[in-house]
């Protein structure tokens, strides 16, 4: 059975942020908690990470891949993620550091933007069927 394209992107982008989660641990301070935008450290040199940070990218990553064996979980996943991102587009600029978690200010913001809008491409901009 061929796959459609909501799959596709479901499958490249559990793909990519599992590569980034795993990348994002082996940065300076990528197994640590700090979450200031300043200090912790920098996937890329460009991107704030920390322990939470990684791990919430694993997870996404992880259910990226396992929505991609169907179109329903592909899209599900496409619009939770889409809703999940745009909202910490808007978080960002409220509290960069997800209540002193998650270091989400910075290059994250234009990075989760453009994520949002390519999973409500997924979600909402593919068709029911292959």
């Amino acid at each position: 059975m061929r796959r459609s394209t909501a799959q596709t992107g479901a499958l490249v982008f559990g793909i990519a942020f599992l590569a980034f989660g795993i990348l994002g641990l082996f940065v300076h301070n990528g197994m640590g908690m700090d979450a200031d935008n300043e200090t912790t450290g920098r996937l890329l040199g460009l991107f704030p990470v920390n322990l939470l940070h990684n791990i919430v990218h694993l997870a996404f990553g992880a259910w990226g891949i396992a929505a991609s064996r169907g179109h329903p979980a592909s899209r599900s996943y496409g619009r939770i993620g889409a809703i999940i991102y745009a909202v910490l587009v808007v978080m960002a600029f409220i509290d960069p550091t997800t209540f002193g978690l998650v270091p989400i200010g910075s290059h994250d913001i234009w990075l989760h933007a453009v994520l949002a809008a390519g999973l409500a491409y997924i979600g909402f901009g593919t068709r029911a069927t292959a």
